[in-house]
């Protein structure tokens, strides 16, 4: 059984997200603030985390850091009535990998989890095997991405994001195939959460190239932003 874990303080809505998911099948714990939600988070092991941002006692963006640390593998879906652009991407720059905005429907949430939780089992977008373009390797079976040598610490979506692109190395794929393949093939939300990904491990692979040298960042594969369509990695030569 899945567990979920839910920090907010609205206690209807509270009530009404710890009922329906319960009903769902899901074990959850409930948190009314940031302090006793990080505190849940350091005693159990959630699979997926509902966190709002606007919480009484600490910003529920310290608190999505805090969880993240704690669970570097736990899905954090941010719930959040910020509908500016500048504040949806510091939510999933602080370690979130999803948000849906106030007013939202339990029918979208519900779907959003389960969409979650298929997408974060050991299967996902990387099929087994390894893949090597210039100084990028993957270890799909191990989960595992090195540069130069030097291992990548990445989420798990963002594995999956990197082994969906380095399946078509050279390949134009459209966002909506990239949603489909790494998120859920029935997305509801704005794929905006793409674009901070891809920007999220464009800086993650270069920290490592740069780490292991200027012959590596030659040959690290270049994620190519194909405006209006998606994405394209482009290889390099052989470090």
């Amino acid at each position: 059984m899945f567990h979920l874990l839910v920090i907010e303080d609205d206690p209807t809505i509270g009530a009404t997200l710890e009922s329906a998911l319960r009903a769902a099948g899901y074990s959850v714990d409930w948190s009314r603030d940031g302090a006793t939600g990080i505190e849940s988070g350091r005693i159990s092991e959630p699979d997926l985390v509902l966190l709002d941002v606007g919480l009484p006692d600490i910003d529920g963006l310290i608190v999505c850091r805090e969880i993240r640390m704690l669970h570097p593998s736990a899905v954090i879906v941010l719930l959040t009535a910020r509908r500016e652009q500048i504040d949806i991407v510091a939510g999933l720059e602080s370690g979130a990998d999803d948000y849906l905005t106030k007013p939202f429907s339990l029918v979208e949430l519900l779907a959003r989890v389960r969409a979650h939780l298929r997408r974060s089992g050991p299967e996902t977008a990387g099929s087994a095997g390894s893949t090597t373009l210039g100084s990028l390797s993957l270890n799909a079976a191990a989960r595992r991405a090195t540069v130069g040598g030097i291992e990548v610490q990445l989420r798990a979506r963002e594995f999956d994001l990197l082994a969906r692109l380095a399946r078509e190395p050279g390949v134009a794929i459209s966002r909506e195939v990239i949603m489909a393949d790494v998120w859920d093939e029935n997305w509801f939300g704005s794929t905006k959460t793409l674009d901070v990904h891809v920007a999220t491990l464009r800086r993650r692979l270069r920290e490592a190239a740069s780490a292991a040298g200027s012959d590596v960042i030659a040959a690290l594969p270049e994620i190519t932003t194909l405006r209006g369509h998606g994405y394209r990695l482009d290889g390099r030569g052989a470090a």
